[in-house]
């Protein structure tokens, strides 16, 4: 399948941009399509490198940029749920990665606009795919799919073959669980020349690592808060994945459903992708990635668990009873907690059989290389201290 191409939606997000740097490695990979609603400047400027932006309503070709191989890279900016759009960003495509998701544990989301993207979205895109008669789509899932459904239940080193499934109705988790079932159901479709559609999903476990949403957040609270970490996760136990072995888990399952030797065993299915980070709680990874810049946990004591959990439940009441006059956003709720206080770890040995997956970064390195930035992070937090007291 020499001069293939690939679509890579999402691509301006956390994990998107490294599924870029380690698709430009690829053999005989003509053109990479990058596609997000918006590029940040500076990673435009990185991708672009003085090409201007392809615009949305034109056809995708022309504009690119060499990025260390032949392989020419398109920038695309429009919205996923922009039919037509994504038909012109599908023509003449080879594979498709759907990264593309709108991502809310916290419920701050509007319940529409999460259902719309990561749903109706992941829908138009695979339709485009069958009308476009684009042969591979993979689908970056979540752990969320799986639950945790109760912090009661133990879960360790589950895989596939347990099928274990979310009953939450959270917007987040609902929406990916619904899409991931339509990337698989869709595996077989027929394609507008004839051909046949493959996919699969992956499912990573919480993703850590430099440019971290999530861990920006809570290291901003604590930079704010005299270097004091929250410490609301206690009891769970996890297994975290850093963000470069995520991205370089989408490139072996790129490259196994390119293989007529290995699809047939790939298509349909999907796959729990971890690393060799230490099983540990959200709250001790913060702390082991920052203490080294001074930062600790919070030692006050907090409410039980289960204290905890039905006070969310009540929030939840409040927040209903609210909505006719006022969009109430309660601190936490029944999801949240159960989401931060269970133990739910996973193997990826199937990945390791089925795609050959082997983790690129150790978690030394891994860590490193997040410590660094988390770095990066407070010398920045100092410096604005220092120019407000000048």
């Amino acid at each position: 399948m020499a001069g293939w191409s690939c679509l890579v939606t999402g691509a301006g997000g956390f994990l998107g941009q490294r599924i870029i740097r380690l698709l430009v490695e690829e053999k005989e990979l003509q053109e990479i399509r990058a596609l997000d609603k918006v590029f940040r400047p500076e990673l435009r400027e990185e991708f672009s490198r003085n090409s201007q932006v392809q615009d949305a309503s034109q056809l995708p070709d022309g504009v690119h940029t060499e990025l260390q191989s032949q392989s020419k890279l398109t920038l695309l900016e429009g919205d996923i749920l922009d039919e037509q759009f994504m038909k012109r960003a599908c023509q003449g495509t080879s594979a498709v990665i759907h990264a593309a998701s709108v991502i809310d544990v916290f419920n701050v989301i509007p319940r529409e606009t999460i259902m719309n993207v990561n749903l109706k979205g992941t829908q138009i895109l695979l339709e485009a795919c069958a009308q476009a008669s684009v042969p591979i789509f993979i689908y970056t899932s979540t752990i969320e799919v799986a639950g945790p459904n109760s912090y009661r239940e133990v879960i360790q080193n589950a895989c596939e073959d347990e099928h274990l499934e979310t009953t939450w109705s959270a917007a987040y988790p609902y929406s990916k669980k619904l899409a991931e079932k339509a990337v698989l159901a869709a595996n077989g479709w027929a394609l507008k020349n004839g051909g046949t559609l493959y996919t699969c999903a992956l499912r990573p476990m919480y993703i850590y690592g430099e440019g971290s949403p999530f861990l920006y957040g809570f290291i901003d609270h604590a930079l704010k808060n005299n270097g004091i970490l929250p410490h609301n996760s206690k009891l769970s136990i996890v297994n975290p994945v850093y963000v470069g072995n995520v991205a370089w888990a989408h490139i072996l399952a790129l490259r196994a459903l390119r293989d007529p030797e290995k699809a047939s065993s790939i298509q349909g299915q999907f796959y729990y992708i971890a690393d060799d980070t230490p099983h540990q709680s959200y709250d001790h990874l913060n702390y082991a990635l920052s203490k080294e810049w001074g930062f600790c946990l919070d030692s006050r004591m907090s409410l039980p668990i289960l204290l905890k959990y039905w006070l969310g439940f009540l929030l939840e009441m409040v927040s209903v009873l609210l909505s006719p006059i006022y969009r109430y956003q309660p601190p936490f709720n029944r999801h949240t907690v159960t989401l931060l206080n269970s133990v739910f770890t996973f193997s990826y040995k199937k990945a390791q059989q089925d795609l050959g997956y082997k983790p690129l970064f150790s978690w030394e390195k891994a860590k490193q290389k997040t410590m660094e930035w988390i770095g990066s992070l407070v010398e920045r937090h100092q410096e604005a201290v220092r120019t407000k007291t000048r």
